[in-house]
């Protein structure tokens, strides 16, 4: 599968996988991410059932919050 992930390409060897998959593989490890799949965003109670199609753009972003 091959896909966009922020801006740069990826490829990997799962036919298949969700959104929980990706972030488990690539080690996004942060408690508050916001993640969006082709522009629209996938709440977090739905990774784990949230599909990443070939060709999918996706955008991970990390919330910090400071002063």
């Amino acid at each position: 599968m091959n896909i966009t992930l922020n801006n740069n390409l990826e490829s990997f060897d799962e036919a298949r996988m969700t959104v929980l998959d990706l972030l488990r593989i690539k080690n996004f490890t942060f408690k508050m991410l916001v993640v969006k799949i082709n522009g629209n965003l996938v709440r977090k109670e739905d990774y784990d059932s949230t599909f990443i199609s070939d060709s999918d753009h996706v955008t991970v972003l990390h919330l910090i919050s400071g002063g």
